[in-house]
């Protein structure tokens, strides 16, 4: 095996490894919207309730007033 496609395979191994570790944490989560995880899992849960007390509840900064 010459020494330039030797060194392909380790580069292209590499990026592949790299393709792999990312697809669970970006692609996975683009490609199934339909799964609401947090919202199901939130599901009843009131936000005062758990809020410590006497710290204002979060609100979008971003957002419109």
């Amino acid at each position: 095996m010459s020494r330039n496609l030797h060194t392909a395979f380790i580069f292209g191994g590499f990026i592949f490894l790299i393709g792999v570790a990312f697809y669970p944490i970006y692609s996975r989560p683009l490609l199934r919207l339909e799964e609401k995880e947090q919202a199901i899992n939130r599901a009843g849960i009131v936000q005062e309730d758990v809020q410590p007390p006497g710290l204002k509840v979060w609100s979008d900064p971003f957002g419109r007033k």
